[in-house]
């Protein structure tokens, strides 16, 4: 078995609540991870609460401030809940719980690409609305990116 999602701090996005469903998000993908067969469609059904919770909630905050890339980012969330509804009906149909942990993978795979552009770009906008700059985002040990060092060199 592969090593389970882990929370880093390169997650991190500066609007506290938002970083703390994250988390959640990282802790429920590890959790359908580690689970043993029999214990799947529970996981699943776990992680499907705390997404239609996560997604809910950033569809507040889209909504209340007038973000522009809602639709987009609202797609994204409506995509992972549609994948993980069929994959809970494949695993009540008694399919192969390889599908479940397909999507755990998927989910792994998705999840960093979102938070940095969907996601950021919610976190900014809101901070910027609501405090007129960019949130403050303090990580730890978290290594550059090669773009990062190379805009340090020019």
């Amino acid at each position: 078995m592969a090593a389970a999602m882990a929370w880093n701090d390169s997650f991190l996005l500066g609007l506290p609540a938002m970083d703390g469903t994250h988390r959640e998000f990282v802790e429920c993908v590890a959790a359908l991870q580690q689970a043993l067969d029999t214990e799947l469609p529970g996981r699943l059904e776990d992680f499907e609460r705390h997404a239609v919770a996560h997604f809910g909630q950033e569809q507040q905050w889209m909504d209340g401030s007038a973000f522009p890339a809602a639709q987009c980012h609202a797609d994204e969330h409506a995509a992972v809940l549609a994948s993980v509804r069929e994959v809970q009906g494949l695993l009540a149909q008694g399919a192969n719980p390889q599908v479940a942990r397909d999507l755990a993978q998927a989910l792994v795979d998705w999840f960093p690409g979102h938070a940095d552009y969907m996601d950021a770009s919610l976190s900014q906008w809101m901070s910027k609305r609501a405090h007129g700059g960019a949130p403050v985002v303090l990580r730890r040990n978290v290594a550059k990116s090669a773009s990062d060092l190379s805009t340090q060199q020019e």
